[in-house]
């Protein structure tokens, strides 16, 4: 093979990547090389590499970037307290940029002229696909089949069933998935109508909460630097960490987000994710931020996360605004240090207790007990410096306008008891 004729394609073991195995071979007379790249949901890789060569693939190659991915982008995101919209923690998101770098070093190495994907043109996966492919190789071409052919979901079936293309999907059971260790998103059939109800067949790893268990069940995370680093008092690395949280606080119904997303390309789309861990590490995170962290550092990551969110969501991951938000992200971290005790119950996370070595809350500074050491005198002083703009203000506006202008829907009537 030479360069001219061959292409790497980002492979699922799906339909959409599947049928563009044959498709890219009869439309643009390339050789396919699939790459499988495994994100912590320990699929069966082998046979996912043999049904690749089995539709048609010359060279099917597998990848384990599990460790990588829970290192440079998940803890990376949960430092930042990135939720999209503030629900969703963004799993599908975070692995796109992971796959566009390892798609573009896996075509340089085997001369591959092109790189391509399964990506629709009309969702946001296509965005951060080639957004970071032509970031990191401006020279590459991309090829999206599901972008270009225009079939339909059946259609595809049609084409797989035509080519003699086995695939884990039936017109009965028609969602679209994608899973990594941080989450599982699912999508089309009876999702699309967003007054409808998600059917339990579209979970996987969720137990409903009204038939989770009765008791409840608590885990202690440890944190260091923003990072999760145990359980329940056990070291952990982070792809085991983020396992054992998702065999435990699934079966609670934990993770389960129902969302109406707007889109990358300008639509909104009705989205339904499991994320157990995520949903816990991201509450207890912020659960410790409140520990550990001044109120206008709270404040102003609470601005950055938003952003972060936007710029994961939107595939500006290898973008210089990437580098400088990390590089508070990072300095911000630095004290967010401790434990949290979630609870888990009927589908909910909650904190029921934190600790840190760097708190900022002080119980003889809060304590109404015993044990006081507050300074109530010097809150006079406060008082008086604090209100001094408003009471200025009020003074000047009552003497330079008539009483009815000021502040007329925020000041309530009179009231007479009877």
């Amino acid at each position: 093979m030479t360069e001219k004729d061959t292409v790497v394609l980002a492979y699922s073991g799906g339909l959409d990547t599947s049928v563009a195995v044959t498709w890219i071979k009869e439309t643009y007379d390339l050789e396919v090389i699939t790459l499988t790249i495994d994100l912590g949901t320990q699929e069966d890789l082998e046979s996912i590499r043999r049904r690749a060569l089995e539709v048609g693939a010359v060279k099917a190659l597998v990848v384990d970037a599990t460790e990588v991915f829970v290192d440079y982008f998940i803890w990376p995101a949960l430092q930042a307290g990135a939720l999209y919209e503030g629900v969703y923690p963004l799993a599908t998101a975070l692995g796109r940029p992971l796959i566009a770098k390892l798609l573009v070093d896996t075509a340089r190495r085997h001369g591959a002229r092109a790189v391509a994907h399964g990506c629709t043109g009309k969702g946001n996966d296509q965005v951060r696909f080639d957004v970071a492919i032509k970031t990191l190789a401006p020279e590459m071409e991309i090829i999206a089949p599901a972008r270009e052919w225009g079939m339909t979901r059946e259609d595809e079936m049609d084409y797989a069933a035509e080519h003699g293309i086995t695939v884990d999907v039936t017109r009965k059971s028609p969602y679209s998935t994608d899973e990594n260790l941080w989450g599982r998103s699912i999508e089309c059939g009876v999702l699309e109508d967003p007054w409808a109800e998600p059917p339990e067949d579209a979970y996987a790893w969720t137990t409903a909460p009204a038939e989770a268990p009765d008791e409840a069940e608590y885990v202690e995370v440890e944190f260091e630097c923003g990072v999760p680093v145990g359980l329940d008092g056990r070291k952990m690395d982070g792809p085991e960490l983020i396992h054992e949280l998702n065999r435990r606080a699934g079966p609670h119904g934990v993770g389960r987000i129902d969302h109406l997303e707007n889109r990358v390309v300008g639509i909104k789309s009705r989205e339904i994710y499991e994320a157990p861990a995520a949903v816990l590490l991201h509450a207890a995170h912020r659960a410790l931020e409140e520990m550990t962290l001044t109120r206008p550092a709270l404040r102003f990551k609470q601005t950055v996360s938003t952003h972060y969110a936007d710029m994961i969501y939107d595939g500006l991951w290898f973008s210089k605004f990437h580098q400088d938000m990390a590089a508070f992200v990072l300095s911000s971290q630095q004290v967010v240090s401790g434990t949290v005790r979630m609870k888990l119950y009927k589908g909910q996370a909650t904190k029921v207790g934190v600790k840190s070595p760097l708190a900022l809350y002080r119980k003889e500074l809060a304590t109404y007990d015993e044990g006081d050491q507050f300074d109530h005198q010097a809150a006079l002083g406060f008082i008086a410096l604090h209100g001094l703009p408003v009471r200025t203000q009020a003074r000047v506006l009552k003497a330079a306008l008539p009483e009815e202008t000021l502040r007329p829907k925020l000041n309530p009537p009179e009231l007479t008891p009877e």
